[in-house]
């Protein structure tokens, strides 16, 4: 049939029992007009025979009649759609239909028919006409009864396998596409039967026929057929192939999930398992992640040299099987490849590789496995795989090899360029906390190098520290924690924080606790040591010409530091502390009572304000001073009240017991987590009295034969003591700075010895004055006195107390005497 023919046959299908006709000469002219065209029109006969066609349409429709007119001619005539203008004016829109009519005598004449189409849905179309448009449309479309069997289908539904329109009459979709969730559409279907709402958009996954080992994605429509009484006859549904939109999603979901769960720590290994974890949603079914053992020290990479195996560390992995049963190697195992197998080519190369279906009797390219794991992809039920570098600024830390076994679809080049782009932001990451790892290291070194390596021995207090450091996020911080002899047997017990973290924080540490160390061999009180403390933070910022709000924000410098200093006398059982910006300390009395020190807090140091106070308090013999940087409460309760935070450090304290290494580590253990948002200092101080058998003091008059009574006093000490071979150097020192004493000082002398590690000779003094080590002259009288303190002294100093100040000499009970 040809075109000319097609059409003619089309336009018959066209229903035209309520068409108003009328004729047209050839030239357009109307020649017979009928009472239906009248009804429709409103224009008598009278009005309209004999005049143009063209003055009953649009003016834009009259121009268009020449055209119309020649189609005719060519085509044996036309249908479509124009606007006639009513007698009143009004527009109509018409269906109309032109075929040639013959005259009797052979006058070529035109029949149109006119359809009023105005208040219609749409252009009227036959069944016929209906039935070619479902028919022949790309969209896949069906209709079941309401038994929900397929009495109905087009073409389009074939290409998703499932038999012909005739094959799948009388079956049910599950018999059609077992493959899919037909429980769920039929659901569907059901309640567009039941409500008559129509079900638009509905999307479902599954493998059709035609696609068995492919996932695909399609969208379907619902709507309820009902008869002429508005009963339900059936469902009509459509569906419509959205596999590549249903994966640019997944894609996309994918990418977004990765930017939110990868990178979350500064830790590799948890970055690498992180990608694992990513990966096995939605795309494969086994990942693992094997880096360098350099990346995982923070170094820089090391490739490969020229050697037949190749070991990386697997440093994450995951499977959407429970327990990981692919895996050959574990976390933190080493996986050792051949030169030229796939995962080592990768690597050295750089370029990614595929392969579409492996080989399933091929072994597993880790080998020299410890306990004989290795096994074919066939034992391993892996069939496709893809492998792509980490690699990041230029360098090639590591491989993640994506396999699939549970989904029969292999991957293809978008999932290999899926894999590439949430493999390269999880390298960067990966990276990232290698860099941080060098530097943290660094400075976790540097940190360690600058604490107190251990505790010096003294008798003063017996003591127990713990150091927890901050975990990768935050960065190692700037606390620390010091024991300081003093002169007479007394201690500095110190705990302080600088802010900020990383190497700049521990080298301000370092800094700090090496300036506190030099104030304390001053021997001075505790408020006087923050003063001199805070002055030289103050004066080193403004010297480097950093404004105050920069110190504190960046924290690499001292300024914002707290402290908190504390000097214990073992023989007085006193205690004298000061704090600059730095929690009080906690007491546990020798019954197990816990309180904590009323102490006024000073200003951190460097940012100026208040004068420092001290507070002296007395402990009985067994108490312990607990003394603990910031980050001890702030991990206890996020949000807490510093009551309670308190509350949570007495409990713990209450529950130690004798070992004050046991305490320490327990108190640690109950408020801070194992990877705290900030570093953790915590001293323990267990107080000792040095009791009256162990001190001898004496009031000395300012007479020069007092000298001679102090050497015969000190003597007999040291003969009660057994320690008669120091009896010549004691009675040298005794005379020397008691002498001193009399001749330059004023007011009271008191002489003191202690037997303590070593024996301190100590003479006091009413004088604020310091005495001055000379070297004089061979002819000089007199100034040998100090000269010869130090000579036959371990060490000697000065330091000042209220109403004046104090000489004292100490010599080494282990050592013989010089």
């Amino acid at each position: 049939m040809g075109t000319h023919e097609k059409r003619d046959a089309a336009r018959q299908r066209f229903d035209v029992a309520d068409a108003a006709p009328l004729l047209l000469d050839a030239q357009g002219v109307v020649t017979s007009w009928t009472r239906d065209a009248q009804r429709l029109l409103a224009y008598p006969a009278a009005e309209v025979v004999g005049t143009e066609v063209t003055g009953l349409l649009s003016a834009e429709d009259a121009t268009r009649v020449p055209e119309l007119a020649a189609r005719c001619r060519r085509d044996g005539g036309w249908a479509g759609l124009l606007t006639a203008r009513r007698k009143d004016g009004q527009l109509v829109r018409v269906m109309v239909r032109v075929t040639p009519a013959m005259e009797p005598g052979g006058a070529p004449h035109w029949l149109v028919l006119l359809s009023d189409v105005s208040g219609a849905r749409g252009w009227d179309m036959s069944r016929a006409v209906l039935e070619q448009m479902v028919t022949d449309s790309p969209v896949g479309i069906a209709i079941v009864d309401t038994d929900l069997r397929c009495v109905w289908s087009n073409a389009a539904l074939e290409r998703y396998g499932g038999g012909s329109p005739r094959e799948r009459l009388g079956r049910r979709l599950g018999e059609i596409q077992p493959g899919i969730d037909f429980g769920g559409i039929e659901t569907q279907m059901r309640r567009v039967l039941e409500t008559g709402r129509p079900v638009v958009g509905y999307e479902h996954v599954g493998q059709v026929r035609s696609a068995p080992h492919r996932e695909t994605a399609h969208m379907m429509s619902f709507t309820r057929l009902d008869d002429d009484q508005g009963h339900p006859m059936g469902v009509y549904y459509t569906v419509v192939d959205i596999t590549d939109r249903h994966r640019a999603r997944q894609r996309l979901a994918l990418l977004d999930r990765a930017g939110e769960q990868i990178g979350r720590s500064l830790d590799i290994v948890r970055t690498a398992q992180e990608l694992a974890d990513v990966a096995v949603q939605d795309f494969a079914d086994f990942v693992s992640v094997d880096l360098l053992e350099s990346v995982l020290r923070g170094a820089e990479p090391e490739q490969p040299g020229d050697t037949d195996r190749v070991p990386l560390r697997r440093a994450g992995q995951q499977s959407v099987s429970p327990g990981v049963p692919e895996s050959v190697v574990g976390i933190g195992e080493v996986a050792t490849y051949f030169a030229g197998s796939p995962p080592i080519r990768c690597l050295t190369t750089g370029r990614s590789w595929r392969e579409e279906r492996l080989d399933p009797l091929a072994r597993e390219w880790a080998t020299d496995i410890p306990d004989g794991r290795a096994a074919t992809f066939l034992d391993l039920g892996l069939h496709s795989v893809l492998i792509v570098p980490v690699s990041a600024r230029g360098v090639t830390m590591g491989v993640t090899t994506f396999f699939r076994g549970h989904r029969q679809d292999p991957f293809d080049e978008d999932d290999l360029s899926l894999a590439e782009d949430l493999v390269s932001r999880a390298a960067v990451c990966v990276d990232n906390a290698r860099r941080y790892t060098r530097e943290r290291d660094a400075a976790l070194v540097l940190q360690r190098s600058l604490l107190p390596q251990r505790l010096p021995e003294q008798a003063a207090v017996e003591v127990a520290a713990c150091y927890r450091p901050a975990d990768e996020l935050t960065g190692l911080g700037g606390d620390w924690y010091d024991l300081i002899p003093l002169s007479g047997a007394r201690v500095a017990l110190v705990v302080g924080e600088v802010p900020g973290h990383g190497i700049d924080a521990a080298a301000a540490m370092g800094r700090l606790r090496t300036a506190v160390r030099t104030l304390a061999a001053l021997d001075l009180p505790p408020e006087e040591v923050l003063a001199h403390l805070d002055d030289l933070v103050a004066r080193t910022a403004d010297e480097e010409g950093l404004p105050l709000a920069d110190t504190v924000a960046g924290g690499a410098e001292s300024v914002g530091s707290g402290c908190l200093y504390v000097v214990y006398d073992p023989v007085a059982g006193q205690c004298a502390m000061a704090a600059a910006g730095h929690p009080a300390p906690a007491v546990v009395l020798p019954d197990g009572a816990v309180s904590f020190v009323d102490l006024p807090q000073g200003p951190p140091l460097g940012v100026g304000g208040a004068p420092f106070e001290a507070v002296e308090l007395s402990l009985a013999e067994g108490s312990t001073l607990a003394l603990h940087t910031d980050g001890l409460l702030a991990h206890a309760y996020d949000n807490g009240t510093a009551d309670a935070d308190r509350g949570r450090l007495r409990r713990a304290l209450e529950r130690y017991g004798s070992s004050l290494d046991q305490a320490c580590r327990t108190v640690i253990d109950t408020l801070v987590p194992a990877r705290p948002h900030d570093d953790v200092a915590l001293l323990l101080a267990r107080t000792r009295l040095l009791g009256t058998d162990r001190v001898a003091d004496w009031e000395l008059p300012p007479d020069p034969a007092a000298v001679s009574e102090a050497r015969k006093d000190a003597a007999r000490q040291l003969d009660e003591w057994g320690l008669e071979e120091l009896a010549f150097t004691i009675e040298l020192v005794v005379s020397e700075l008691v002498t001193n004493a009399i001749r330059h000082a004023e007011g009271p002398i008191r002489l003191r010895l202690i037997r303590n590690r070593t024996l301190i000779c100590e003479v006091t003094d009413g004088s604020a004055t310091a005495p001055h080590l000379r070297h004089p002259r061979a002819t000089d009288e007199g100034g040998r006195g100090l000269l010869l303190v130090s000579q036959f002294s371990q060490r000697w100093g000065t330091r000042f107390v209220p109403g004046g100040k104090v000489i004292w000499a100490e010599q080494s009970l282990t050592e013989p005497p010089v």
